[in-house]
């Protein structure tokens, strides 16, 4: 049974993890059994714990604490359960984006990327996409578009943050991702020994068009998208099979990450 602890002060210690720490610090890459990540609203919540996520806390707006609230709260078990009304809560950021719930969540040890991509057959690659709410938005895509799996390079913005989470709608959880090791020729090598097709999608001379029969066709392919504005690394566009563009009008040269993503993922799907 939850163990109900009512907040008068804003200030009060025990809002910490909720209030004043930031993405790094719960992260805690010093010592990674120890991260935490932020779950907010009960949709993304309850995803969260139907893939085994574990929670440490919840913090609820005392007027919130019964409807969907009150059974993602049974889920849970014995965990401390904070609440406080909204003028105690008015000035944590966001707060209003979140339905009343927030939950503290235990982050889980990343498997390698070999073991995630063992049995998939179309998977994305991030390229140091450092804005969250692209690398939610993409999850997003993925998920409903049929990707298998994401993997993120070590400059990506993490999956967990916060925002990236809720943009998701908390498909971080459904879809199998981790970060990669590094992002060099090495481990497209090896995801060339895997048997997967590099497709790197970026505009130049050599690009061919999204719905290219050959492309489509590939057994195992490997989408890969990069940071805003600068785009994918010459190095990762030369090394990769294919060089893909999404052919546009009225003389638009690209399209954001996010938006890029949906219409290669559902272009380039397999099975469905």
């Amino acid at each position: 049974m939850a163990d109900i602890i009512h907040i008068t002060e804003f200030s009060d210690p025990r809002l910490d993890v909720y209030a004043r720490l930031t993405e790094a610090q719960l992260l805690n890459r010093e010592f990674p059994a120890e991260g935490l990540f932020i779950a907010e609203s009960p949709k993304v919540i309850d995803r969260a714990l139907d893939a085994g996520y574990k929670p440490v806390s919840i913090l609820v707006e005392t007027s919130c604490i019964k409807g969907e609230s009150e059974q993602i709260i049974a889920r849970c078990g014995d965990i401390p359960v904070f609440t406080a009304p909204m003028e105690v809560l008015k000035n944590l950021t966001g707060y209003l984006l979140t339905r009343g719930l927030l939950c503290a969540m235990r982050r889980p040890m990343l498997p390698p990327f070999e073991e995630v991509i063992k049995n998939a057959h179309r998977i994305a690659i991030l390229e140091e996409v450092m804005n969250p709410t692209n690398v939610g938005a993409i999850f997003r895509s993925a998920a409903a578009m049929g990707m298998d799996a994401v993997l993120l390079t070590p400059g990506c913005s993490n999956p967990l943050y916060r925002r990236s989470a809720r943009v998701s709608m908390g498909t971080v959880f459904q879809i199998p991702w981790t970060i990669l090791p590094s992002w060099d020729e090495s481990t497209r090598a090896t995801l060339n020994k895997m048997g997967f097709k590099t497709a790197a999608m970026a505009l130049s001379d050599n690009s061919v068009s999204i719905d290219d029969e050959n492309l489509k066709s590939e057994d195992k392919l490997a989408i890969i998208l990069g940071t805003e504005g600068d785009g994918l690394k010459n190095a990762t566009i030369e090394d990769c099979d294919y060089t893909v563009k999404i052919p546009m009008y009225h003389n638009v040269d690209s399209l954001n990450v996010a938006a890029a993503s949906a219409v290669a993922f559902w272009e380039l799907r397999k099975g469905l």
